[in-house]
């Protein structure tokens, strides 16, 4: 009864709540009334109360559950808020990257690309890290952050700026050279980097002749009926009215949080203005700089849409009996490519990669992989053995994980929060504790349905 009164309180103080199952709930089903209430509670927890909270459940292949909380659009002194539904499009930062993969993939398929050939013959200019020339960059070493690639230097210019005004030693933007790494040639050690998608864009461009958002809008988004984009200036009037703007209570000179004080918008809020054509888009030359679209983050689609890419995973590749990937590329992509070794210091350096603190533990290509074990399981108490990818940049928090066998998965959204979340170390694993909640909720009651 007092865990009612609760979620009562929470869902008054987050604007009500929406859903679309994909089938009506039955009469006496606690373990999703359960889930409701404990969402509902966890997002409007004062120590971290979340701006909106976007979530799916896919159990044994069929979606089970979904819930939206909270509001896609805070309320302001000339505007009300708009509530979070079903239909609301985020930017969900780094699962953008495995999304590019797909993309990348089919290129692949198309014999466009190989995943181990030297990616110089690709980008028209040899690209060597000059502590290992003789050493190629590949695909594969991209894919799996082993590119030996840094984000030191930045992994985001203006369509202006070439990358190979940068990246390559010598040339005009390279400076110190501080985007390559000595510590082990490309293919022999794991640093998370966005920088390679950045170039990863830039090769997809190059091979097709297509400038990046337009690319993924024809290879993916389109042929799987999929709303959004990476380029929220050529959205339609739906789209747009379908964003999401993501704050924090954080302020974005000095980056003081402050719980008391008042939401700040980060990005995506069009409030006053539409979204601005990138700078100079008009003079861009594809295969050049594909970073402005952010492969590595930029992708703007809702947790409804990301329920079909998982479900087709989930179908080996089809979406409405359309064959997106083959069967046997996906097994491919989600391979394991590189598994941690070494407990290493406390920073989390070990003798083939760096885990960032125990976050990564093992990779595919383009995908994170979260073994069910001690210290990488995704929801407490083990029982799911997710692959997938994590997100987070300018107070959104995103989680992608299925676990094919069991051909059950999780969605999870969080578009700004009162508090930083990482000061709110997860229990069981190197989430954090939001996430912790969020997705051992989701396992616990719409997975396995237990209403105790």
């Amino acid at each position: 009864m007092k865990e009612g009164r609760r979620a009562l309180l929470s869902l008054a103080l987050l604007g009500g709540m929406s859903r679309a199952l994909a089938a009506p709930r039955a009469a006496g089903t606690p373990a999703l009334d359960r889930l409701d209430a404990e969402l509902a509670a966890i997002a409007a927890d004062p120590a971290c109360e979340l701006a909106s909270l976007s979530v799916m459940a896919i159990r044994q292949g069929r979606q089970v559950y979904d819930l939206q909380l909270g509001q896609r659009i805070l309320a302001t002194a000339g505007a009300p808020a708009q509530p979070a539904n079903n239909r609301t499009m985020y930017r969900i930062a780094s699962i953008s990257k495995m999304m590019t993969t797909f993309g990348l993939m089919m290129l692949v398929e198309q014999g466009k690309l190989g995943l181990d050939h030297d990616v110089s013959d690709y980008l028209g200019f040899t690209l060597r890290n000059p502590h290992f020339p003789e050493r190629a960059l590949t695909l594969r070493a991209l894919l799996t952050h082993t590119s030996s690639l840094r984000d030191d230097a930045g992994y985001s210019w203006r369509s202006d700026i070439a990358l190979k005004t940068i990246l390559v030693p010598g040339a005009a933007l390279y400076d110190k050279g501080a985007m390559w790494a000595a510590v082990a040639p490309p293919g022999d050690y794991f640093t998370y980097s966005n920088l390679n998608w950045g170039v990863i864009g830039t090769i997809m461009e190059a091979v097709t002749g297509e400038r990046f958002d337009r690319l993924m809008k024809r290879l993916v988004l389109g042929p799987m009926g999929l709303r959004g984009g990476f380029n929220p200036s050529e959205f339609s009037n739906d789209e747009l009215a379908s964003l999401a703007t993501l704050y924090r209570k954080r302020t974005t000179d000095t980056e003081i949080w402050n719980s008391a004080g008042p939401w700040i918008p980060q990005v995506d809020d069009y409030s006053a203005r539409p979204p601005a054509r990138p700078a100079f888009i008009d003079v861009y030359v594809p295969g050049a700089n594909a970073t402005p679209f952010s492969p590595t983050g930029g992708l703007r689609i809702s947790v409804a849409d990301m329920g079909r890419v998982m479900q087709m995973l989930l179908n080996n590749g089809q979406h409405e009996g359309r064959q997106i990937l083959k069967p046997a590329t996906l097994a491919r992509m989600f391979t394991r490519q590189w598994t941690f070794k070494g407990s290493g210091p406390a920073d989390g350096k070990g003798v083939n990669g760096d885990s960032e603190k125990g976050l990564f533990q093992a990779w595919g290509m383009g995908n994170q992989h979260f073994p069910d074990a001690p210290g990488t399981a995704i929801v407490e108490g083990g029982g799911f053995d997710g692959i997938g990818h994590l997100g987070e940049a300018y107070g959104l928090y995103s989680v992608f994980v299925v676990d094919l066998a069991r051909k059950n998965g999780m969605i999870a959204f969080f578009s700004g929060s009162t508090s930083d979340p990482e000061a709110q170390k997860g229990r069981y694993s190197s989430l954090t504790r939001p996430q912790e909640r969020i997705l051992t909720a989701l396992h616990k009651r719409a997975i396995l349905g237990l209403g105790d």
